[in-house]
């Protein structure tokens, strides 16, 4: 019942922070021109903050553990293959960026800490689940988004070039290089400058959410249904049911299995959204899939804290 209140707790406010954007642009006071640019600020600013900060205030050294961290890795690369190869099969071949985007793409880096800080009491392994995946979560967003955009381009030297050069100079990418850099010299981060990040790192989400609510259509929505539904199945069911049976047989237990839990299948990341709609992409089928997880991830990530628990791996 604790784990249950705790993803409603964690999941309903992000819903209703969608349907709160819906709402101010239904009534007027978020129109498509403001929502937009709130998308693209939070693409620039808030996200990369928000990251660099989740890197650059753990101290990975005490807690690295190699095999974990190359597993997350292996996990999360098998599961862009997947979700690329599910893809094909939609005729409709502009949304294929967005498809596999948003079913690979967890809440890793906010939820993965959260969730076992409130099981243990500590963030445990989510760090090194936080570096053998997010950095490959964004990396791969940006190819992917890149090389299967709505106008086609062919594969050529300029569409590579144009490809490397987005992965450089994307603002996500560079926070997570940032972060990364900062955690391993150790630098120390004075409390003004700590206050000041968290606070501009406060605001991604509800920009981000309320932004995505504000551009919802609910008509293109149900056109979109049917890849929208098997993204969010292979999201919170899918790869969780492939991947936890060899972390068991690996010897994770306890904080690292809820660390790939959340990695595997809580909600999509509302920055999927951002990401999409600032790099070409029309974004109606991520806001649809992560409705969909958002809504369903506190049933699903309950029944598989169910499952570990009564099996005694956590």
């Amino acid at each position: 019942m604790d784990n249950l209140i705790f993803c409603l707790n964690a999941t309903v406010p992000i819903f209703l922070l969608m349907i709160l954007g819906l709402v101010f642009n239904k009534i007027g006071w978020i129109d498509d021109v403001f929502a937009k640019k709130m998308n693209k600020f939070v693409f620039l600013v808030p996200l990369p903050v928000l990251v660099f900060e989740d890197l650059a205030t753990v101290d990975f050294a005490e807690v690295w553990n190699l095999k974990f961290v190359l597993f997350c890795f292996g996990a999360t690369l098998i599961s862009i293959v997947l979700a690329a190869a599910v893809s094909f099969w939609w005729r409709d071949k502009s949304i294929q960026g967005e498809f596999i985007q948003a079913s690979y793409r967890s809440s890793a880096a906010l939820l993965g800490i959260a969730f076992i800080q409130n099981i243990y009491g500590n963030a445990g392994m989510a760090p090194l689940m936080i570096i053998g995946s997010v950095p490959l979560y964004n990396v791969m967003a940006v190819v992917v988004l890149s090389f299967f955009q709505p106008e086609r381009k062919k594969l050529d030297r300029k569409v590579w070039i144009a490809t490397l050069k987005g992965i450089v100079t994307n603002p996500i990418i560079i926070g997570i290089a940032a972060g990364l850099l900062w955690s391993v010299l150790k630098i120390p981060m004075p409390i003004v400058m700590e206050k000041t990040i968290s606070n501009i790192g406060a605001v991604a989400t509800p920009m981000g959410l309320m932004a995505m609510g504000a551009t919802f259509d609910i008509s293109k929505a149900f056109g979109r249904a049917k890849p929208a539904i098997v993204a969010a199945v292979m999201k919170l069911v899918v790869f969780a049911a492939v991947f936890l049976p060899p972390a068991v047989w690996l010897g994770f237990r306890k904080e690292e299995l809820v660390a790939i839990l959340i990695m595997l299948g809580s909600a999509t990341t509302v920055s999927c959204f951002v990401m999409a709609k600032n790099m070409g992409h029309e974004g109606v089928l991520t806001s649809s899939v992560v409705m969909l997880t958002t809504m369903f991830s506190a049933l699903t990530v309950t029944g598989w804290l169910y499952i570990l628990k009564s099996f005694s791996l956590i």
